[in-house]
């Protein structure tokens, strides 16, 4: 069994940036909004400022009260969209109830959409043009950890268990594109068991600990945990039972320091990529 480490993949995504960052003419800069002060979204947008730091992206954190009018936040989003100096804009999600969370994100220009949830973004990655866009950062990062790892896709069977807008959507996409067989399972998927027995890459993220156990895992599977959760001591893990399937897998990812630093590393890629874009529109 080998870990696939992100964790350590993202240091070395870090030095790439580094390097890639200066020999720009201009200093990228990403702009974080939270909106009010859940936990988890404050620790996650730390998180990211201090990423931008070490790679040289300025980042500018600019929080709201949760209690924020929906009218108010988009005006916000507008300036910076019209901000020239800003290459990269991304929202923390989850948003307040009282906001309509699609609205808000489209409202973001596409072109600095880093976090690549804009429809238009989205469509790309369906289309397989993502090439002129930007990659969602978490099935991005799931994709390059394969890749460092020389994991094959194209031809094997890969199940996807989650199929949200931000991650399962998009990572089926991203997987169709290089070749595999998809199995998209869901809340309503009646034998989840049926699709992961049979699947030589599974991903997992749904926020719901031990979901996928060894009976559920074929010999020699690839394991891809996205799942966040802290159990009842309070530690952080993943979606599945890691010292029930370790036996069986070939590769997995480990939680924490699996998918998540490379969720990061690749939001740090696309601000670089729009800085990069608007240094070769300012030349031509």
């Amino acid at each position: 069994m080998v870990l696939l480490d992100g964790q350590a993949l993202a240091k070395l995504k870090e030095k790439e940036l580094c390097s890639a960052v200066q020999r720009l003419s201009l200093v990228p800069c990403l702009v974080v909004i939270l909106v009010g002060q859940d936990p988890a979204s404050v620790l996650y947008t730390n998180m990211k400022v201090k990423a931008c730091k070490r790679v040289g992206i300025a980042c500018h954190l600019q929080s709201f009260e949760s209690a924020i009018s929906q009218d108010r936040l988009l005006q916000a989003i507008k300036a910076y969209n019209d901000d020239p100096q800003v290459h990269g804009i991304l929202v923390q999600l989850p948003l307040p109830t009282h906001m309509d969370t699609r609205e808000v994100i489209e409202s973001i220009d596409p072109h600095k959409d880093v976090d690549g949830f804009h429809p238009l973004n989205i469509g790309r990655v369906y289309s397989n043009s993502a090439s002129k866009g930007f990659l969602p950062a978490t099935p991005m990062g799931v994709m390059e950890l394969l890749e460092h790892y020389q994991i094959p896709i194209k031809g094997q069977d890969v199940a996807i268990i989650g199929a949200s807008n931000i991650i399962g959507k998009p990572l089926a996409s991203l997987m169709l594109n290089a070749g595999a067989t998809i199995s998209l399972c869901h809340i309503l998927t009646k034998n989840i068991s049926f699709y992961t027995q049979n699947a030589d890459i599974v991903c997992v993220g749904v926020g719901k600990p031990k979901l996928i156990q060894a009976p559920m895992i074929k010999q020699g599977a690839v394991v891809v945990d996205i799942g966040i959760n802290k159990d009842e001591q309070g530690n952080i893990v993943g979606d599945v039972d890691f010292d029930g399937v370790q036996e069986k897998v070939s590769y997995i990812t480990p939680v924490p320091r699996g998918v998540g630093p490379m969720t990061i590393s690749c939001l740090l890629q696309n601000t670089l990529l729009a800085a990069k874009r608007v240094e070769t529109s300012s030349k031509d």
